[in-house]
C-alpha cells in the first residue's frame, strides 16, 4: 500500500494533534518514578491527580487541555482550505506559523510568562482564520 503524499500542512496537523499529548507528559513528569502514596502519578484516577497539579505542572496540564480545545479548528480550517484549492505554499506557510506559535504558546503558558502566552494564542487564532479563508 503507497503512502498518502502529505502536504507540509497535513503534518502539521499531525503536530498538532501531538502537541496535548507532549504537554500532558510534561504535566505528568513530576509524579513520574514516585509512588502514589508519595504524590505520583496516578492511573486510577489520572483527571482527578492532574487537577490537583500546580506550577509549572498544573500550567502544563492547562496547556494540554487548551491545545485539544484548539484543534478541532486547525483541523478544519487545514481540510477546509485544501478542499478549496488554496494554495499549497501559502497554506504550508500558514500551517507550519500555528505551528510555531502554538509552540510559543505552550512555552509560555508553562513558563508562567500569562502576556506572552495570551499574544502567543491571539497570533496562532488569527493564523488559523487566515487558513480558513486562504482559499
Amino acid at each position: 500500500m503507497p503512502l498518502a503524499h502529505f502536504t507540509l500542512a497535513y503534518w502539521c496537523v499531525l503536530i498538532a494533534a501531538l502537541l496535548p499529548i507532549a504537554c500532558a507528559g510534561i504535566a505528568k513528569s513530576g509524579g513520574a518514578g514516585k509512588p502514589r502514596s508519595q504524590g505520583g502519578f496516578d492511573n486510577d484516577d489520572p483527571r482527578a491527580w492532574l487537577a490537583r497539579l500546580s506550577d509549572w505542572h498544573g500550567r502544563a496540564n492547562a496547556a494540554q487541555a487548551n491545545s485539544f480545545e484548539a484543534l478541532p479548528f486547525f483541523i478544519g480550517a487545514v481540510v477546509i482550505a485544501h478542499q478549496l484549492g488554496a494554495q499549497q505554499a501559502r497554506l504550508d506557510i500558514l500551517a507550519f506559523v500555528y505551528i510555531v506559535l502554538r509552540l510559543l504558546f505552550i512555552l509560555f503558558y508553562i513558563g508562567g510568562l500569562s502576556t506572552l502566552r495570551s499574544l502567543a494564542w491571539v497570533a496562532a487564532l488569527g493564523v488559523n482564520i487566515a487558513i480558513l479563508f486562504s482559499a
